[in-house]
Order: C-alpha cells, then structure tokens, then sequence
C-alpha cells in the first residue's frame, strides 16, 4: 500500500501538467468610451461687431484768451457767461507810450515827406544829384515802416474776441499787469457741440466723413446723432486707436460741453458670416481649435476668429454651411474618442 503512493502522487502531477498546456487564452477587446455631447450647425448669415466707445462731447471751438504784449489792464470788458460777437472789445492794456510814440513818428513824416518834395524839383533843375534824392524818400518809407508797426503794436493792446461765442470764467482783475502767459478767460462757440473719440485701428477702414454715429450721455434718457466730419491721419503707436470728430447737429439740454458719452458702432459687417458659440473654440497656447464632427468622429481643427458678440464668434475659414460643431463636452473628448450628438442646436434656436 505504501508503494502505491508516490506513483499515485507521480499521475496527479503529470495530469495537472498536462490541464497547464492545454489553458486557452481569451484575447481583449480595445473598446473606446463614447461620448455624448451638444452640437451646433453652421451657417452663413449676415453679420456686424456692436462696439461700444468712450468718448466727449466739446464745444465746436474753445480758446484761451491771453494778451499778446505784457501790460497794465486799464479796460476790462469780460462778463462771466455772457454770449459776445466776433471782434468784440475784452481788455485793453495800458498804450500811451505806444500812442506818443506814434504822434512823434507821424510829426518826423510829415517833414520828411516836404523835404523831399524839395529835393524833388532841386532835382529837376539839377540842383542836387540822384543820390541825394533818393536818400530823402528813403527816409520817408523807413518813417511809413515804423509807424505801420507802431500801430501794429497798439493793435496788440486790445484783446478782441475771435469769434461769436460764450465767455467762460474770469480770471483778472482791472489794473492787473499780465504777461502772454497768463489766461483771462475762455471763449466757447457753443451753438454747435463735436463728439471726440477713438476706434480700434482694426476697424480704421470702416469710418469716414459722413458716417452716423449713435451715442447716449452720462445720465441722459435718449439716444443722440453725430456726423463723422474728419479723422485723424494716423493710429496712435501707443493706444493702437484711430482718433475721431464728429458734429451734434442737434440741441438737448442733456447735451453739455465736457460731459461723458457712449458710443454705440455697428463695424466688421459681413454678408456671409460663419459664426458658432463661444464656448466651441478650444484655446491653446498660441492659437485656437474647434471640434468638427465626422461621421461619429471629430476633427481638431485650428481656427482664425473674428467679429464676436456675447454668444457668437466668426470663424474665418476652414468651415462651410451644415458643418457640425461640438459645443459641450470639449474636455473629455480626445482624437480616438467616439461621439454621439444628444441635441443639434441653430442660430437662435
């Protein structure tokens, strides 16, 4: 009984080994994870940017009123928010010097002009020579001279208005000795207000003369309208912004000088405007992606953006009309993932 044993042990062994070779091995299977995601199906429409600006509203003109010539004020004629006219008297400065001055150059004139009336008919008899002569009526043209700027100076003792307009502020008094340095007061015409703002320069090429531009004021309850008069010659290196005038034709009592307007531009329209949901494109690091549906599949594919508004952005190129876009689920979905759209969303639905 005892030998029986080891060769029992011996065919258990050899049959375990035996049930080892014959093991088969089951192969696996690769199964992707399907993804379920919203959808969006492109198509061309019309479109344009809505840009709000910052901008000012200003009097059509504005100028400090400064002396041209230093002097003592003996005439003051500035009355704080009156509406004066073009040439109007606003000081004078002390002239008498200037106005001795020029009693004595037209006294020196007059001799000098019967003075050469003599040398004229000496030199019709010969009685002198040409140079003499000539030497006389020179001194009558230099006498012309200096009186011509003697006036010119006197002139420059009244400070006119420039312009039919309303005085602002008065900041001298009479008898006041002033230098061109020092301001008076200030002249407004504001019969007429310009609105002054700036674009960003992408958008440079879409205003020119005539363009009408809407705008609300700081507190105001209606919308306004300016006409585009001019723009400036070039962008600004620093702001990247053109710089714009336009005119408000009409009058408001919410429209002052110097307050705060928005205003509202249409710019960057487009007739065939391929635009999708924000939330579609992907940013990277130095460019931007979206996700186009193939069949059950997708395609990463790199993306020029355009115009945008608070949903929508255009996408330049790469897309055409009926194309799908993946909107939800960017995150999850890789380039060996399957996706099921759930719900196909359109423009406004």
């Amino acid at each position: 009984m005892c030998k029986r044993i080891p060769l029992i042990s011996l065919i258990i062994l050899m049959a375990a080994a035996s049930c080892k070779k014959k093991v088969v091995v089951l192969p696996t299977t690769n199964r992707q994870n399907l993804v379920l995601a919203d959808g969006f199906i492109v198509e061309p429409r019309s479109e344009s940017e809505n840009v709000e600006v910052p901008g000012s509203l200003l009097p059509v003109e504005e100028t400090q009123i400064r002396a041209e010539v230093t002097g003592r004020i003996v005439q003051l004629n500035i009355e704080e928010g009156k509406v004066i006219k073009k040439g109007a008297l606003l000081a004078k400065l002390f002239d008498q010097d200037l106005l001795a001055q020029l009693k004595k150059l037209e006294v020196q004139l007059n001799i000098s002009q019967r003075q050469a009336a003599r040398q004229k008919e000496l030199l019709a008899i010969n009685g002198i020579s040409q140079q003499d002569y000539d030497l006389s009526e020179l001194a009558v043209d230099n006498l012309k001279a200096d009186i011509q700027t003697t006036k010119i100076s006197i002139s420059k003792t009244e400070i006119r208005a420039p312009y039919d307009g309303k005085l602002g502020l008065r900041f001298v008094s009479l008898g006041a000795y002033v230098s061109p340095s020092d301001i008076l007061t200030t002249v407004r015409q504001v019969d007429q207000l310009k609105l002054d703002f700036s674009i960003p320069e992408k958008y440079a090429k879409e205003i020119s003369p005539g363009y009408l531009v809407k705008f609300v004021v700081d507190g105001g309850k209606k919308d306004h309208v300016a006409t585009v008069i001019a723009t400036e010659g070039n962008v600004d290196q620093v702001t990247r912004t053109l710089r714009i005038k336009a005119i408000v034709k009409e009058s408001s009592p919410e429209l002052l000088p110097g307050v705060f307007a928005k205003i509202r531009l249409q710019l960057g329209h487009l007739d065939n405007a391929m635009m999708i949901p924000t939330q579609a494109v992907i940013p990277q690091a130095r460019s931007k992606q979206i996700l186009l549906l193939r069949k059950d599949s997708v395609q990463f594919l790199q993306v020029e953006t355009g115009i945008r508004d608070s949903v929508y952005v255009q996408i330049m190129k790469g897309l055409k009309a009926g194309d799908t876009v993946v909107t939800t689920g960017l995150m999850s979905i890789r380039k060996q993932s399957k996706v099921k759209i759930t719900k196909l969303n359109r423009y406004g639905k």
